[in-house]
């Protein structure tokens, strides 16, 4: 005789509905002591797309956020992350984005935490090539898109209502916003004086802020599974050295590992690109990143540290110089974004270590795009600088 088959569906629910009545306080009882120093540097997305570790993470002195994209995946020995452990600084780098986390998934991150950013430094690192003409696209938004964060943006009352607004709009243009009939309805009755929906709004906030609080339990259940450690390049050899030794080991160690090209890429990423460079010659000859969506996408960045009291300090990168002029891209397109960013920052009184002037030093990018092993000690000396509040000497070492 078969089992009905709806007793497997009612256990499911069942399950889950023991799952959500379960009291936070007792899954953050279980939560590790070590949890927020392991998640460190595993760049686990869950975490970064949730709020409980990050929470935790900024409540405590001892750890320096950086946020960026994927970048920070680089973990060489002359990483911060494992630069600073290397050196034994009473601080801890806390890694905070991936691939395609762009300013606007930055945004609703820093908006979740707006009250713990007064007077917090923080490190951003920019990449030139979020500066395409249409910004952020859906590949790079969606899966880096945070259900938990946009549900509470859609409640927090503590941001600027005209950066709000602004950021909604934007928002709204994301399948995954705008294909979530109960969040695009809250944000829509945010920005229109249509009374039907503001009707709907209100009708569906005990809908929102329940499936909210299921969002918000399922974050801590991730932070009690954790997430998977990553290979460290860990090296002894960074103590007790100054910035130009460590630069000229960078050198030796960047020679190393980029032998098989001109454009100074490390050979197992120049493999992946070699057959194709001849269909790459000259095909950025009309592209700039001096205009873009991103701008504005950043500029609710700024907003929204600035009304928090944060203290940031933004890592302008370059480009690989030899590659990009391989491929055409006009050397006036990436000085206007060199500019145009720098200017953006300062005009908010933020900090920036501009690194364009190193397009063509070698090793200062590992690959096409990312920041490379002389980058990093560049990024390593304006951290601590910035850490330790000496600004004169971080504009000087640009």
């Amino acid at each position: 005789m078969k089992r009905p088959v709806f007793i497997p569906l009612f256990l499911a629910f069942f399950v889950l509905f023991i799952l959500v009545i379960i009291p936070d306080r007792w899954i953050e009882s279980l939560i590790p002591k070590n949890r927020i120093s392991q998640e460190a540097t595993e760049l686990n997305p869950f975490m970064f797309q949730g709020k409980y570790i990050q929470q935790k993470m900024l409540d405590d002195s001892r750890y320096l956020p950086i946020y960026g994209s994927s970048e920070l995946a680089r973990l060489d020995r002359f990483h911060p992350s494992d630069y600073f452990q290397e050196v034994h600084e009473d601080f801890t780098p806390f890694l905070i984005g991936r691939g395609g986390t762009e300013s606007l998934i930055h945004f609703l991150n820093f908006s979740e935490h707006i009250n713990q950013l007064k007077d917090k430094k923080i490190v951003f690192v920019l990449s030139p090539q979020w500066f395409n003409p249409q910004g952020a696209d859906e590949s790079h938004f969606v899966p880096n898109y945070s259900s938990l964060q946009g549900y509470d943006f859609a409640f927090n009352q503590q941001i600027d209502p005209k950066v709000k607004k602004q950021a909604i709009k934007r928002l709204l243009t994301y399948s995954s916003v705008k294909n979530d009939p109960i969040l695009s309805t809250l944000y829509k009755a945010e920005v229109t004086n249509d009374p039907l929906t503001k009707w709907e709004a209100r009708v569906l906030r005990p809908v929102a802020l329940a499936y909210r609080h299921v969002l918000e339990k399922k974050d801590l259940y991730y932070s009690l599974a954790g997430g998977l450690s990553r290979h460290r390049d860990l090296s002894p050899k960074v103590r007790k050295k100054s910035w130009n030794q460590l630069e000229k080991e960078a050198d030796q160690y960047g020679a190393k590992r980029a032998t098989n090209n001109h454009f100074y890429i490390v050979n197992s990423q120049y493999n992946k690109i070699k057959a194709f460079m001849p269909s790459l010659k000259n095909k950025d000859i009309n592209r700039s990143y001096g205009v873009s969506k991103e701008y504005g996408d950043f500029q609710l960045v700024l907003d929204v540290l600035k009304q928090a009291g944060a203290k940031p300090l933004f890592i302008s990168v370059p480009v690989n110089g030899q590659y990009y002029d391989y491929t055409g891209f006009p050397k006036e397109g990436r000085t206007a974004y060199y500019e145009r960013i720098k200017k953006q920052i300062e005009a908010e009184g933020f900090q920036v270590a501009d690194f364009s002037g190193h397009e063509y030093d070698p090793y200062f990018m590992k690959d096409t795009i990312h920041i490379g092993w002389k980058g990093w000690v560049y990024t390593d000396q304006a951290i601590k600088q910035f850490y330790e509040g000496n600004d004169r000497q971080l504009a000087m070492n640009q």
